[in-house]
């Protein structure tokens, strides 16, 4: 079993964890980074990104990710493709164990291991992955202007994102599986008024369908009753709004989480509920959850974690 020493460990890849890299290196903290299960995060699984600043003509997300790594390791960052499996936070250096079994002690570690957006468990949802199925209709909705879209979800979420591609597409359908919206009453009456914007209640999708892109669902009203429908609509674009889930599993009884499983930070920097231990990212951030305020807090994690080890300099 290998074992190392690091003044930094950054776990996770995305935005967040390749920004941090970026500053931690230039600060001469020479970090180690690992990618995790999916190197670049969500934005891998994306198709074109328009809101990224310095991208005038767009850019793939794939592209996205593959410039922040590769400005990374111009600056000497040490990124390893691999799984953080295990951490103990008890005392410092922290213990950090990779799925290789190489152990790193750290004087400092910041989170970036993201969220990952529910699905339904459809088989044609990765199928159409970028093709006409998105998580984010504030990334992807600028693609469906005059198209016709649906979206999944009673909640909050799925009531803003629906209001958001109201104003871009031409037809707006909300699935709800039961027969009233959890969103607020303002949201739930803005979608109400929005003349575009048609709510299917006690509605499940059972698929998707289409040639190369989405052209459609399968929809069923009122499942196992003795008013079962089943339907198909016309579609362009489906957007999951049912939630996502932080990547926070071997983070819990050793990192303050909230309800959700969302990182906890207690104060106005990047800090955790542990002295050393920063979080960047969707991992801490329930509600923007884009690529360019992932980054953000990206730079104040390396930021905060160079503060903290000039504040600790034995």
């Amino acid at each position: 079993m290998a074992t190392e020493n690091t003044k930094c460990v950054i776990i996770g890849s995305g935005p967040a964890g390749y920004t941090a890299a970026i500053y931690a290196s230039r600060a001469n903290i020479s970090p180690i980074l690992y990618e995790g299960i999916q190197p670049g995060g969500q934005l891998t699984t994306t198709s074109e990104v328009e809101n990224f600043p310095g991208y005038p003509e767009g850019v793939m997300g794939s592209q996205l990710m593959e410039d922040l790594r590769r400005q990374a390791l111009r600056f000497g960052a040490d990124i390893r493709n691999g799984i953080i499996k295990d951490v103990d936070f008890s005392e410092r250096p922290f213990k950090v164990t990779a799925d290789d079994n190489t152990v790193i002690l750290a004087d400092t570690v910041i989170v970036a291991t993201g969220a990952s957006a529910r699905y339904l468990g459809l088989p044609d949802e990765q199928r159409f992955a970028g093709l006409g199925v998105s998580a984010c209709a504030t990334c992807d909705g600028f693609f469906y202007r005059g198209k016709t879209v649906a979206v999944v979800g009673g909640g909050d979420t799925a009531c803003e994102e629906s209001l958001y591609l109201s104003g871009l597409a031409k037809q707006v359908y909300l699935i709800v599986r039961k027969d009233f919206l959890r969103a607020s009453k303002v949201m739930q009456k803005r979608v109400m008024d929005k003349e575009n914007i048609t709510v299917l209640f006690n509605t499940n999708t059972l698929g998707l369908f289409g040639e190369e892109f989405l052209e459609g669902a399968h929809l069923v009203e009122f499942a196992g009753t003795d008013k079962e429908h089943k339907f198909d609509i016309n579609i362009d674009g489906f957007f999951l709004a049912i939630g996502h889930k932080p990547n926070t599993d071997i983070f819990r009884g050793k990192l303050e989480l909230d309800d959700q499983g969302y990182i906890v930070l207690p104060g106005k920097s990047q800090a955790t509920s542990v002295e050393g231990v920063f979080a960047a990212g969707d991992v801490a951030d329930s509600h923007y959850q884009q690529a360019i305020t992932a980054a953000g807090t990206g730079c104040r994690a390396a930021l905060d974690a160079e503060h903290f080890l000039m504040e600790h300099q034995q």
